[in-house]
């Protein structure tokens, strides 16, 4: 089969670092990428600063790629979405050239002639990608090998505790938001509820909270499912991640200001909406009333739909692929660096597909750039027959000085590695009501 490409799937940071391995290999490759240009996704989150510094958001392959360019590697500092972009990813995309096809949405993933069900000569056949351009074109593109690095980005998780949206979720859609808001001025004088307790909710409750500081009779109120703000602000010291550390720091003194009301043990079963405002009501009866906006930021969930004719091994709790779970398990506290995964631990019942970057790790929320790009490093040597390059580990992580795991998820007194929260923010522990 080696008269057929190996197709990646999403021009992100994972997917165009896995081209530029196997462009530096000699492997044929194509990449096909459902947004107009390089890193669509990336784009739509450009005005956040990222927490991971340069030297961790380069792959080596990558560098290599560029460096003859004229181009050269950013040594310090921490860009954001769109600096990562403009600065490095966009410039890979121009080197790999017309590898990359833009406004390609992939519909499926076949092999050829047989459905998921047929065994007979299943591994003899090249994959069939399934595609539709942007004015409904479809196309069939046969592969060799598939890398599925379409990432996460198009299926947020609903604000609902449960899984499913809350009810009434669908109905108030218009007052609901799933993104990181970028120009807040428009909720001058409201009262706006985040719900969530990562990195995106962190940076929404900054935001506005500046924007409580301007506008004298803005509200903001950060709902958390669990009982304990711990985990939300960082290791302080002791994380070696400074400026995640410093997000932490920033929130803890928003709320320790009174910009910011902290909600916890709050988990969201209803949205009910007037003329005028949402009341947003807890499974335990718990009520915030008078809200005009919500910024429901809780995570996203791997589409796995365009796989259902491949067979793949994704385990059942977190989406993600079966061989690395035990590696990246929220619920458990984890102080050290996450292990490195390869090919050995990415590969998929259907031999030859692979599913790499965050869309690998499925709702757990513990992935960084820098175990990405080791895994499609592993990959990619693999594919190129190379299997002494793909059973090392080149993984070098920082420290992250803080557990990444959630622990008890009623346990109200946090996890072991992270500083301690302000007593101020422990409300929430039985039913409140905030208007």
């Amino acid at each position: 089969m080696d008269e057929f490409p190996v197709v990646i799937i999403g021009a992100g940071p994972q997917g165009l670092a896995a081209a530029a391995h196997l462009a530096e290999r000699d492997v044929d490759v194509v990449v096909l990428e459902r947004g107009e240009g390089p890193a669509a996704a990336v784009s739509e989150w450009g005005h956040v600063r990222l927490f991971s510094s340069w030297p961790e958001l380069t792959d080596t392959a990558a560098r290599r790629l560029l460096e003859p360019t004229g181009w050269s590697a950013p040594t310090s500092g921490y860009p954001t979405g769109a600096e990562w972009v403009s600065n490095y990813l966009a410039p890979l995309a121009g080197v790999l050239g017309e590898r990359v096809k833009y406004s390609t949405t992939v519909t499926g993933i076949s092999r050829r002639g047989r459905d998921k069900v047929v065994d007979g000569g299943r591994k003899s056949q090249p994959f069939i990608v399934h595609a539709v351009d942007q004015d409904g074109n479809e196309s069939r593109l046969g592969a060799r090998a598939v890398i599925d690095a379409s990432g996460t980005w198009g299926l947020p998780n609903p604000a609902g505790s449960d899984g499913f949206p809350a009810l009434g979720e669908s109905k108030a859609s218009a007052s609901i938001s799933y993104r990181i808001p970028d120009d807040v001025s428009e909720f001058a004088g409201s009262h706006v509820v985040v719900v969530g307790a990562g990195h995106s909710a962190t940076h929404a409750v900054l935001r506005l909270s500046e924007l409580a500081r301007r506008s004298p009779g803005t509200r903001v109120t950060w709902v958390l499912r669990r009982g304990s703000a711990t985990n939300v602000f960082g290791g302080g010291l002791g994380d070696e991640l400074p400026e995640r550390a410093a997000l932490g720091s920033r929130a803890r003194k928003m709320i320790d200001e009174g910009l910011v009301n902290l909600v916890t043990g709050f988990r969201v079963a209803e949205f009910r909406q007037d003329s005028k405002s949402l009341t947003i009501v807890a499974e335990d009866g718990a009520a915030v009333t008078d809200v005009a906006h919500v910024f429901a930021l809780t995570g996203f969930r791997p589409d796995t739909e365009m796989l259902r004719e491949v067979r793949t091994d994704l385990d059942p709790a977190f989406d993600a692929v079966a061989g690395i779970a035990s590696e990246i398990d929220p619920n458990i506290h984890s102080c050290g660096s996450v292990s490195a995964t390869g090919a050995k631990q990415l590969a998929q019942p259907e031999h030859g597909f692979f599913i790499v970057g965050v869309k690998s790790y499925g709702r757990a929320p513990t992935f960084l750039a820098l175990t990405g790009y080791e895994q499609v490093r592993s990959v990619t040597a693999h594919l190129a027959g190379d299997h002494e390059a793909a059973a090392r580990n080149e993984l070098v992580l920082p420290g992250t000085g803080v557990c990444g795991g959630s622990g008890d998820f009623d346990d109200n007194a946090g996890s072991c590695c992270a500083a301690p929260a302000p007593a101020l923010v422990q409300i929430g522990l039985r039913p409140v009501t905030v208007g």
